[in-house]
């Protein structure tokens, strides 16, 4: 598999990486240290983790359980030096951390906890979860304000920076990234990292699929000219381009069905939407058109983006992980990438 670097950091990757959020719910220890035994053996040697995993839904009692599955698989021999980790901090939480600060006391507390959870020495990209100021992620664009705030912001990206370089200083850190951030928010964070001679943003992992095209624009601009690499969460929308979701129907174990079973209400977080499913049919039969598996198609389309990026595909068991697996290495033809383009004026913001 090909290799990238993220942003101007020294952290050398796999260009796709393996998602973790279900390993210790849909996923359980042996079925994930199945997948990434098979990701290292294809050459996806980059992990993506975080303290609050595994979710869907989010409990108290589960929270760091997938860092210390991860970390169980680290821990076996040769294992952590074939492997790139990413984690992250969750940010304001009543139910991590009882509604402490989220400052820089509490980002090296919880770099502390990860590292022992996942039982190594060093995190290779350490990430911020949420940004404190809120962010219009997660469908809360359709009514998202903007709150006034600019020097708290500020200061607490200094308070953040400084801890971010002590820990990179002490080895327990190699690059800094942010999630779920906004084109202002980048910008800011890479103006007090110059200012403070701390750790530049390396990466923003912001969900970017063929159904969610909201990072195209300012988000991209903003990450090229200060060279960040995007990592893309959920480039399968979740699960809805796989198609396993037409005709109404609900897979057993599928997120919507264990969504359902918790009490959820069953919508993928907003994106299982009329418009979606027809937005999904659209890109399936245009895959069918030119001999194409479509979840393959969705990933490739990725690494034809004109701003480097490394989608996170993830997956609740093997057969899921083996069918991408099957993909990789395909080049997208440059003229199904213009009828995707064209697609996508047909079916914009479809959630």
């Amino acid at each position: 598999m090909k290799r990238t670097t993220l942003g101007g950091s020294d952290v050398e990757v796999s260009e796709i990486c393996l998602g973790t959020m279900t390993f210790g719910n849909q996923t359980d220890e042996a079925g994930a240290c199945a997948q990434m035994d098979r990701a290292v053996d294809v050459g996806m040697t980059f992990f993506d983790t975080a303290e609050m995993y595994p979710v869907n839904p989010v409990r108290r009692e589960t929270i760091g359980v997938t860092e210390q599955i991860v970390g169980r698989w680290l821990a076996r021999p040769g294992n952590r030096d074939r492997v790139q980790i990413a984690t992250k901090v969750t940010g304001p939480s009543q139910m991590l951390r009882d509604g402490q600060p989220y400052d820089g006391a509490t980002v090296t507390a919880c770099i502390d906890a990860s590292l022992k959870r996942l039982q190594t020495d060093h995190i290779d990209l350490y990430q911020l979860h949420w940004p404190v100021r809120g962010t219009w992620a997660f469908r809360q664009s359709w009514s998202y304000a903007a709150k006034p705030g600019k020097q708290q912001a500020l200061d607490h990206m200094a308070d953040v920076l400084r801890a971010v370089q002590a820990a990179q200083k002490a080895g327990k850190i190699r690059a800094f990234g942010l999630s779920n951030e906004t084109a202002w928010g980048l910008g800011r964070w890479c103006d007090v990292a110059d200012s403070l001679n701390a750790p530049r943003v390396a990466a923003i992992q912001n969900e970017y699929s063929l159904l969610h095209r909201l990072y195209d624009t300012d988000l991209a601009e903003a990450a090229v000219q200060e060279d960040v690499t995007l990592l893309a969460f959920s480039p399968l929308a979740a699960g809805l381009l796989s198609g396993k979701y037409h005709g109404g129907a609900i897979p057993e174990g599928s997120r919507v069905a264990v969504d359902k079973a918790t009490g959820g209400m069953g919508k993928l977080g907003g994106r299982l939407t009329d418009r979606a499913i027809a937005a999904t049919q659209a890109y399936h039969a245009l895959a069918a058109e030119h001999g194409w598996d479509p979840i393959h198609m969705a990933v490739a389309w990725q690494l034809t983006r004109p701003f480097r990026n490394v989608p996170i595909i993830g997956a609740t068991d093997l057969a899921q992980l083996d069918h991408m697996i099957a993909g990789f290495g395909k080049t997208l033809p440059e003229d199904l990438a213009k009828a995707i383009d064209r697609l996508h004026r047909d079916h914009p913001l479809p959630y």
